[in-house]
């Protein structure tokens, strides 16, 4: 098994930066792909961001591309979300997910997921 835990979440100001964190143990070596999803209050959790094993292959949701940078490091077994000029509508938990096959990057599905970490943008 693969346990993911995020960090980084917090309260922050229109126009502001938090980078979230994901850091992975357990059976790490059977990681390929990992991304980022969020779930605002009311509505169905939603993709963000995919990274692929080699860091060589992203792909972002269309209301974060350009805003948002996703990468890993294999090395520490971490996953980040670098996340620049938050708006309120980016308000959601945020969750780390991971699966251990190396899928396309429009795929949605995963089979390890984090326990999510709040980010609040007001405005």
């Amino acid at each position: 098994q693969v346990q993911l835990v995020e960090s980084g979440g917090g309260l922050v100001q229109a126009g502001g930066s938090l980078r979230l964190s994901c850091a992975a143990s357990g059976r790490t070596f059977s990681i390929y792909d990992m991304g980022w999803f969020r779930q605002a209050p009311g509505k169905d959790r939603e993709f963000v961001a995919h990274i692929n094993w080699t860091g060589g292959v992203t792909y972002y949701a269309d209301s974060v591309k350009g805003r948002f940078t996703i990468s890993r490091d294999n090395a520490k077994n971490m996953v980040y979300l670098q996340m620049n000029s938050l708006k309120p509508e980016d308000t959601a938990v945020y969750y780390c997910a991971a699966r251990d096959w190396a899928g396309s990057a429009r795929e949605r599905e995963y089979n390890f997921w984090g326990q999510g970490t709040q980010v609040s943008v007001s405005s």
